[in-house]
Order: C-alpha cells, then structure tokens, then sequence
C-alpha cells in the first residue's frame, strides 16, 4: 500500500513540474497571436504616416498638444526603451512566484494600454526632442526597431519564465510585455488619428 502511495506523490509532483514547465514554455499559438499583433501595429503607424507633408507633419492642434512628428518620435524611442529593457532586464528575472491567468492577463495588457481615456505623461527620456532628424527617420527608425523586438519573440522559447513589474501595477512575463510594446504603438497609432482627425488638420 505505501508502495502505491508513494508511486502516486511521485506522478503527482512528476505531473505539476510538468504542467509548470509547460506553462512556463511559448506555445505555437502565442507566438503567432504576437507576432501577427507586432506586425499590425507596424504596418498601422506605416499607414498613417505614409505620404504626409510637412504642415501635416508639423500641425499641433495646440500649443500643448503633440504634433504627427512628435508622437512618431515618442513611439520610435519607446520601442527601442522597452525592448532593451526586455533584453537586459526582463529576461534576466526569474518567473512568477503567483499563480496567473495568463491568457486574461495578456488580453488585460493590450486593453489597457490602448485605452487613450486614461492619459499618460510620456517620461522625460521619452519626450520629443527631434532626436532622429526627420518625421520620416523616426518612422524608418521604428521599423528597424520592430524588427528587432520581433526577433525576441522568434528566438526565445522562455518568454513565459521571466517576469517584472509594470506600469499597469501588475508582474508581467516577457512575453506580455511585447504585447506590452505592441500596443504602446496601437495606443499612439490612435493619437496620430487623433490629430488627423482635427477639423483643423491641412489637407496636404
């Protein structure tokens, strides 16, 4: 009987490493779901800034407010804050201790930081400063950078056994937070919109 006893603590423990493990290893599913997320923000941000002029470049809907070539600028540099911060942080800290829904916690991660009806003040690193020159360098710029962050995701099959804290007050796993940067660039592809939008905007 203590025989059988210990053989079942032995394939239950041998059962929740298993589960552990697997939980903590990117399925072919995720993957997809976020490269297929990176590769749409991209191409919306190459969308919307794609043959803009100038003044349409330049034009503030307020003194206040951030121009197309300034939120372009803001969005470039935070791709490239976020992903050195997966690469030499992130990925260097150990996995949860929490059990999570991880499923609800990335789908949490890209509603949220889309949600332009919570503003946000961009840190001072993050601010404009015409750092790339033109309008069109930061969007050439931020293209590259996708590039780079989607090959984290290419190459890392433990995206899921690393996590660190967030803005949103919440641990997130390297893997949410490239959905984290994905969607940073969704939320400013709105703001663009936005400026776009104004009845004020030039027509070319």
């Amino acid at each position: 009987m203590r025989r059988f006893l210990s053989i079942g603590i032995l394939l239950t423990v041998a059962f929740a490493t298993a589960t552990m493990v697997s939980a903590q290893t990117l399925t072919d599913a995720e993957r997809d779901r976020a490269m297929k997320y990176l590769e749409s923000t991209k191409q919306a941000i190459v969308d919307d800034t794609t043959g803009l002029s100038a003044a349409q470049w330049n034009f503030k809907a307020a003194p206040d407010r951030w121009s197309v070539a300034e939120v372009m600028e803001h969005i470039a540099a935070a791709e490239d804050l976020i992903r050195t911060s997966i690469e030499n942080e992130i990925l260097k800290a150990p996995a949860r201790t929490e059990a999570v829904d991880v499923a609800a916690l990335d789908d949490f991660v890209m509603k949220a930081i889309t949600d332009r009806s919570h503003k946000a003040q961009a840190p001072e690193p993050l601010k404009p400063s015409n750092r790339f020159g033109t309008p069109e360098a930061a969007v050439k710029h931020f293209v590259e950078a996708r590039a780079l962050t989607e090959a984290i995701l290419r190459d890392h099959a433990d995206l899921r056994a690393h996590a660190a804290d967030s803005p949103l007050g919440k641990k997130l796993d390297a893997y949410e937070w490239l959905l984290f940067v994905g969607a940073h660039s969704a939320r400013h592809t709105k703001q663009i919109e936005e400026v776009k939008a104004d009845p004020s905007f030039p027509r070319k």
